[in-house]
């Protein structure tokens, strides 16, 4: 499928499910690895992963091209447009879109990262793993509400 055909099937799926056209551009692209699809605030633009069509059809496509099309309508619309609003969330469930992609096989999932910090409290030896480095002076321990100290972990 070619970037123009992408383009009028996204405006179709626009006038179908959301009554108002799309009027800018669609593209499909490649380097996109751990998402379907991808809305531009500043150029209204919509990419998609063609991975997703290629691996699980036209179908799945569609539910992603929906997903970026709420994005879409709802930033120009000045509404809830982030996944976390519940305008983004209604319209999403209305129009059925997916809000997760599927990952195509053999693409590498993201591994957490390792716990590579350990506060440990001076009174009662109370351990809290931390990913990321904190300041021990602003906390205390819950348990004894005792002093805390900063310690590296090493990484294997």
């Amino acid at each position: 499928m070619s970037n123009d055909e992408l383009q009028q099937w996204i405006e179709q799926v626009s006038r179908d499910n959301f009554g108002v056209p799309f009027r800018h551009k669609a593209t499909f692209n490649s380097r996109l690895s751990s998402t379907g699809g991808r809305y531009f605030i500043k150029s209204h633009n919509i990419e998609i992963n063609p991975l997703q069509l290629t691996q699980f059809g036209r179908e799945e496509t569609e539910r992603i091209i929906k997903h970026e099309l709420c994005h879409y309508h709802l930033h120009l619309a000045k509404r809830g447009y982030m996944h976390r609003d519940a305008d983004f969330k209604s319209l999403l469930a209305q129009v059925g879109g997916s809000r997760y992609c599927q990952s195509p096989p053999g693409m590498k999932a993201r591994k957490p990262l390792p716990y590579r910090y350990k506060l440990v409290c001076t009174a009662c030896a109370t351990e809290y793993p931390r990913k990321r480095k904190v300041d021990p002076k602003r906390y205390r321990c819950g348990n004894c509400a005792g002093k805390l100290k900063l310690q590296t972990l090493e990484i294997e």
